[in-house]
Order: structure tokens, then sequence, then C-alpha cells
């Protein structure tokens, strides 16, 4: 007889690793000493005239919590 399928256990929410970036507006996009293509692409669409913009979230900030 073949074995009988069961069901995957979930993993525990303490498991779970939660990973945050911070949020930067385009100025400090703009004086970054790394610069990443998200960055300058959102730098660029703040430039124009109008541009309303709440930030992007900045990998260099990237930290992990469990």
């Amino acid at each position: 007889m073949a074995k009988a399928k069961g069901k995957k256990t979930a993993a525990l929410k303490s498991d779970k690793v939660r990973v945050s970036m911070k949020l930067v507006t385009s100025d400090v996009c703009e004086r970054c000493k790394t610069p990443c293509s998200r960055g300058m692409n959102y730098a660029a669409r703040m430039r124009a005239d109008g541009a309303i913009g709440k930030g992007v979230p900045c990998v260099l900030t990237r930290h992990t919590s469990s």
C-alpha cells in the first residue's frame, strides 16, 4: 500500500525572520556613498516639478529580527 500524504507543518511565528529597511528620501539617496539603482531612479523622479514622494526602502539599512 502507498503511504498517505500528510499535512506539512507550518512554520512557527517564532521561527520566521522579519526583514525591515529604513525609508529614505531623495536627498539621502543623492548623498549616498554607494548608490543603488532603486535610489537613483527615485531621486530622478523627485527632481521633476510637482513630484510628491514618501521615500524608498534603502537596502543598506536592512536589518533582520526574529
